[in-house]
């Protein structure tokens, strides 16, 4: 792959399927340098990954999320998004912090709060832990050394809290994205105009539950802009 490519992973689940396209669609209109977009999809993994889904794990992609290095052969930068986002910039800003904190391992919004509701979209419990939804934005040093541990056989088998609190990396190797990448609807209140990339981490817009979410007009633009197909303009005197 040419090293211009933005490798670009987002988390996929069946679920909510309108997420990812519009999550993707928003990438891609964009992005001032070419993009491979690659769906986290479970059901395309079963050749490495074979990890039954746990309870607790409020999406299909909760764990399959660290294998970004592995899917990216070790091998130059990539970022991982969940789906339920939409951004609002050109995504080659985000690559920018590989220049501006060398040799990192990983960069990601350091979070640091406990969830409001204890459930979100779907009736799904919402877990309070340390570092939670530091996974969910990721840009990964693929190549990194610390990174090599997470290899297939890894992530099929160790636990939930070694890999979303990234115990394999000393803290110092874990690089600062601003909160304005992963801003958290629902869980932060005043955005700044300037918000980079959108979460609705308790549930996007598009559940009917969350439809005046912050922001869920501009979820509502993307998705009808992700489904546009110009059409031939019909002659009015012809038969219809």
């Amino acid at each position: 792959m040419h090293k211009d490519m933005l490798k670009v992973f987002i988390g996929y689940d069946p679920v909510e399927s309108t997420a990812w396209h519009t999550m993707a669609h928003s990438i891609l209109e964009q992005s001032s340098r070419p993009v491979a977009l690659v769906p986290v999809n479970t059901a395309n993994f079963k050749q490495f990954f074979s990890r039954e889904r746990e309870t607790k794990q409020s999406n299909a992609f909760s764990i399959s999320r660290f294998l970004v290095p592995y899917l990216a052969d070790y091998q130059g930068a990539a970022v991982f998004f969940d789906c339920d986002m939409l951004l609002r910039c050109d995504i080659a800003e985000l690559f920018t912090v590989l220049d501006e904190q060398p040799d990192k391992a990983v960069y990601v919004v350091k979070h640091s709060y406990e969830p409001r509701d204890d459930i979100k979209y779907l009736d799904t419990v919402q877990y309070k832990y340390p570092r939670k939804n530091w996974s969910s934005v990721v840009v990964w040093n693929c190549a990194h050394p610390a990174n090599r541990v997470l290899t297939a056989d890894f992530v099929n088998s160790a636990t939930a809290l070694e890999l979303h609190r990234f115990t394999w990396l000393d803290d110092e190797q874990i690089g600062e994205l601003d909160v304005r990448w992963n801003w958290l609807v629902g869980e932060y209140d005043d955005p700044p105009e300037d918000v980079k990339n959108i979460h609705w981490t308790v549930g996007g817009p598009y559940f009917h539950e969350y439809r005046e979410a912050d922001f869920a007009e501009e979820w509502f633009t993307g998705n009808r802009r992700m489904n546009y197909c110009q059409q031939r303009e019909l002659d009015s005197s012809s038969d219809k």
